[in-house]
């Protein structure tokens, strides 16, 4: 079941990314874009599935990079385009039920997406514009070397899911067809199943969410 559902998953990133430009292409300015900046991961919280024990795990994360690059096609008022993702942020505390567990944690969390998005671009005057983003696609979350339920080893694991995104920025002309772009993103993740470490053998529910605070270049072609 959870093979077929990855498949799925990966069928619906494939046709978001290759139709996101259905509409006529030959009608649209295209444009790379590449983004880079601060992503601030929120706390993750991991539900255990065994309904014969209530434990529930809190992830606290630090900030960590972001990364993001685009291609599009810009229609005048809107823009469409694919969006390959990546962010990676350090955990740094993890407590059980609300009580603090492992207070100097080890580990990162990382997420890889793929997204179709869709802007409306503002004219402000003198070329600059500002736009509201929304985004729909798939996410690989992985935690690596992380401790959870005191297991004696570094737990590892990796996830794909169902993601969106809703942001907003402000690009500026730098020179002909050359932009800086700068954009605040707020990115979650529907819940994944966390695989079972053992001790707790139903396993956990999860998913994250961060904001973003990134700048970068969007160049027309």
């Amino acid at each position: 079941m959870e093979e077929t559902m990855k498949k799925n998953l990966s069928l619906l990133a494939a046709f978001l990314v290759v139709g996101f430009c259905a509409a006529p292409a030959s009608a649209a300015d295209h444009y790379i874009s590449g983004m880079a900046g601060i992503s601030w991961m929120n706390e993750v919280d991991f539900e255990d599935n065994d309904s014969s024990v209530d434990f529930s795990y809190e992830a606290d994360m630090s900030s960590g990079l972001a990364l993001l690059g685009a291609v599009g096609c810009d229609y005048g008022d809107y823009r469409l385009e694919a969006e390959i993702g990546y962010q990676k942020n350090d955990t740094s505390a993890l407590t059980v039920n609300g009580l603090p567990f492992i207070p100097d944690m080890k580990g990162d969390g990382s997420v890889l997406s793929l997204m179709a998005n869709a802007a409306y671009d503002i004219d402000l005057g003198g070329g600059v514009e500002f736009y509201p983003t929304v985004g729909i696609g798939i996410a690989q979350v992985s935690f690596n070397d992380f401790q959870i339920a005191a297991l004696p080893q570094d737990y590892n694991f990796n996830e794909t899911t169902l993601a969106y995104q809703i942001g907003a920025g402000l690009a500026v002309p730098i020179g002909s067809g050359v932009m800086i772009d700068a954009r605040y993103r707020y990115f979650a993740t529907t819940d994944f199943t966390v695989p079972a470490t053992g001790l707790i053998v139903d396993g956990y529910e999860a998913s994250v969410s961060s904001h973003s605070a990134l700048l970068g270049l969007r160049v027309g072609f």
